[in-house]
């Protein structure tokens, strides 16, 4: 059995791509690589086929994580069926995701492989994770994804009982 993770934000380039990054190094470090597959996506047209913000390349860079080959894209149609978790970065992303999703027909149980990053994270007390797009803290942002990749790559082991 294999394991697909979708990261979705807004224009993915901020922190949908810092957390597929993240989540990658974290499957690969583990020796999961063959059994998860990372990506991310965004609701928004602006920056498709844009690499990550400069921003979020800093982060990775500072903590020697690649994103080589990484280009902003649109969720699309497919993602419903290919991906097994649809982690949106704010309520607003998941409230375009589940509209994507019933303009696409898909029924059932899509339905419940969509959540929000911050719900791994109960014990923060946050809902979202903020747009560092327009706050510029990056820091912030990826101490966040650190955190929450962590209790992802947890939670996907005891799905698939690795």
């Amino acid at each position: 059995m294999k394991a697909q993770v979708l990261f979705v934000c807004l224009g993915n380039i901020c922190r949908s791509p810092m957390a597929e990054a993240v989540m990658r190094h974290h499957v690969k470090e583990a020796g999961f690589d063959s059994v998860i597959d990372v990506d991310s996506a965004g609701t928004g047209d602006w920056h498709v086929g844009h690499p990550p913000h400069e921003g979020t390349r800093k982060q990775l860079d500072d903590h020697h994580i690649s994103y080589e080959g990484m280009r902003a894209r649109l969720v699309n149609d497919n993602d419903f069926e290919q991906f097994d978790y649809i982690v949106c970065m704010d309520n607003n992303n998941i409230r375009d995701v589940r509209d994507l999703l019933e303009r696409s027909g898909m029924r059932g149980d899509a339905r419940k492989q969509i959540f929000t990053f911050m719900e791994l994270l109960p014990e923060l007390g946050i809902a979202d994770v903020p747009d560092p797009y327009y706050s510029g803290n990056f820091d912030y942002v990826y101490e966040l994804v650190e955190a929450g990749c962590r209790q992802l790559l947890l939670k996907i082991k005891s799905d698939l009982s690795l």
